[in-house]
């Protein structure tokens, strides 16, 4: 790992490529695993505002669960995760007319029709977020479901880092961004990296 600023960047981010290819997944991780995505706590009103926006647009199971216990909980681990149906399915997931799995809220904002952006999480994911001591530490979470995102990534040659840039910068900033391309540039120098 190598310390930027106050966070621990894994070297997989320099070192791996990843591209996602919604075609090869159809929208896996919005759908898979055992809880819902990561939130912080300043995310959850804004998904609320989210749901109530999207409501023609979510399913009705998805509705179902929002008005049960709202647009989060805590998992098992004691972690703030969005809700999700039946033990898999974000309630923001739905389906494009390929059957691709999609965030809602993502779509929407993409779209112009939404000011609210999809939770940090979801949008640094393969990267994940933790804490060491009082440093933050991003790391890269391997997941089968995202082999064609990773052979996507090669055959483009684009650096995890740098398929993550938008988000990266969202929570991050530019300045953090631009140190973690220049320590990419050195690590490269200094024959770390391939």
């Amino acid at each position: 790992m190598v310390e930027i600023q106050d966070t621990l960047v894994s070297f997989d981010l320099f070192r791996e490529c990843f591209c996602c290819d919604l075609h090869s997944c159809g929208g896996a991780c919005c759908v898979e695993g055992d809880a819902g995505a990561p939130l912080a706590l300043e995310e959850i009103g804004e998904l609320e505002e989210a749901a109530e926006a999207l409501r023609d647009e979510l399913t009705p199971d998805a509705l179902s669960v929002i008005d049960a216990q709202g647009v989060a909980y805590i998992d098992k681990d004691g972690q703030m995760v969005t809700s999700i149906v039946d033990g898999k399915d974000c309630v923001f997931a739905v389906k494009n007319a390929e059957g691709i799995t999609l965030c809602a809220i993502d779509r929407a904002c993409r779209e112009g029709r939404l000011d609210i952006r999809k939770p940090i999480s979801c949008a640094l994911y393969p990267v994940r977020v933790s804490r060491v001591g009082d440093m933050t530490a991003l790391n890269y979470n391997r997941w089968s479901i995202c082999e064609g995102a990773c052979k996507l990534g090669r055959e483009l040659k684009l650096p995890l880092y740098k398929f993550l840039k938008e988000p990266l910068v969202r929570a991050f900033g530019q300045e953090w961004w631009d140190e973690c391309d220049l320590v990419c540039g050195e690590l490269k120098k200094q024959g770390y990296l391939d």
